[in-house]
């Protein structure tokens, strides 16, 4: 037993009806968006922190709209070896997600890499690729809001975009110089 006080975590029991399946839709991603981890059909749990009242407070009104229902719990774990089930259960939701952000990453350094070997500078080039920096950007943004329990697993990502950053201004160099310095 830790002398650490038990983690109370938030658990949300949500029904809704089968049809139309795009209020099932937007609650999950709503709930995914969040952090939350799925529990079982229809329940997910995340920390209690103050940030999940505005969560709470938007998939009511989807059940709501969706005349289902969204019944809130607290809990904190039967036994320590339950408490730390949902810590790990969560941990490794959040650890997947990072390991897909860096896995996404280095195909975006890879597809830079390969422009700048096959000499493609072009503005239209250099454009596609500042969107797909844009797109990693709003996911590291979105995976560092939803780490609620262990914000510094986010340096290695923060890193990594870093590197996708320095490599896109070199490469934007590049275009600009093969372009007859254009600005």
């Amino acid at each position: 037993m830790t002398d650490e006080p038990a983690r109370v975590w938030v658990v949300l029991l949500v029904r809704l009806p089968a049809d139309p399946a795009k209020h099932r839709m937007a609650v999950w991603r709503e709930l995914r968006r969040s952090g939350a981890i799925s529990i079982g059909q229809g329940a997910w749990a995340l920390p209690d922190t103050p940030v999940v009242q505005s969560l709470i407070d938007r998939v009511a009104e989807l059940a709501d709209q969706a005349k289902g229902s969204l019944l809130v719990l607290r809990a904190d774990g039967w036994d320590d070896a339950q408490r730390q089930r949902l810590q790990d259960l969560y941990g490794e939701a959040r650890s997947d997600e990072w390991s897909e952000f860096l896995a996404d990453c280095d195909k975006y350094l890879a597809e830079l890499a390969k422009e700048i070997r096959i000499r493609k500078f072009t503005l239209a080039e250099l454009e596609e690729e500042e969107q797909s920096l844009d797109r990693l950007r709003r996911w590291c943004r979105e995976l560092r809001g939803r780490d609620l329990l262990d914000p510094s697993r986010s340096a290695e990502g923060v890193a990594a975009l870093r590197r996708c950053e320095e490599e896109f201004d070199g490469y934007a160099d590049q275009v600009y110089a093969a372009l007859g310095g254009l600005t």
